[in-house]
């Protein structure tokens, strides 16, 4: 990912409502998890800060392959970091309790196969998956282009890529549905030119207290909306 998009990242992880409302979802999916926990793909720290804060039970290590993400994640969060790619994670078989990796299985870097193979190898059996994803390839735009993603799918597709690698899909369920609209419109009206921005930004305050407050909303709801703009799955290893 450009330097600039891990800029943009470590200042609004903190502030941003998008990070905040899929933070909480992390969150709430480790509930069970207890022991050593891996954010793979940490970027520059974000999650695992505000992780350490509300798990302070857990032990968290961060894996991360760009150095200059880690020094920005060590500046925010007491975990452990080692560089390493989730196509080859540096850790031993059967070794962690959870694992997270939030939005890096759509990276151009990233091989799902061969990762969501090496995320079963490194978890304990019983252990947990967390992933999250970007939802419909029609939904790609200058965002995807600025931020690395090279693919996106659906909740049967990512379902299917989870079995097939030796996981037990538990949950996987579309979130931010009611938003979805707001987002087709950015996507596709607003920012459709393949050099726009990315969507990563500080928001003024009024509109991202809209944004998360709405978010906040459906994460009460049950999980079962027939569509989203990320879709957040929860596996275990057998």
């Amino acid at each position: 990912m450009e330097q600039a998009e891990y800029a943009l990242m470590d200042e609004a992880e903190g502030r941003m409502w998008w990070y905040r409302a899929l933070h909480a979802r992390l969150i709430d999916a480790l509930a069970p998890v207890r022991g050593l926990v891996c954010d793979a793909g940490c970027g520059t720290g974000g999650f695992l800060a505000r992780l350490s804060l509300a798990r302070p039970d857990l032990d968290l290590i961060g894996c991360e392959y760009d150095e200059g993400a880690i020094a920005r994640a060590r500046t925010k969060s007491p975990a452990s970091f080692v560089r390493g790619s989730i196509n080859a994670l540096p850790f031993a078989d059967a070794s962690l309790d959870g694992l997270v990796t939030a939005d890096v299985l759509c990276h151009a870097a990233v091989d799902p196969a061969a990762a969501l193979a090496e995320i079963r190898r490194v978890l304990r059996p019983g252990g947990v998956m967390v992933a999250n994803m970007p939802s419909y390839q029609w939904l790609a735009s200058a965002h995807d282009l600025r931020v690395a993603n090279a693919r996106r799918t659906t909740r049967t597709a990512f379902r299917a890529q989870i079995l097939t690698a030796g996981l037990i899909p538990h949950r996987v369920f579309y979130w931010n549905s009611l938003l979805l609209p707001l987002m087709v419109a950015q996507r596709k009206i607003l920012a459709r030119r393949h050099d726009s921005a990315s969507d990563v930004a500080i928001f003024p305050p009024w509109l991202d207290l809209t944004l998360h407050g709405i978010t906040q909303v459906e994460r009460a709801l049950p999980k079962l909306m027939p569509a989203g703009g990320s879709i957040l799955a929860i596996a275990t290893r057998p």
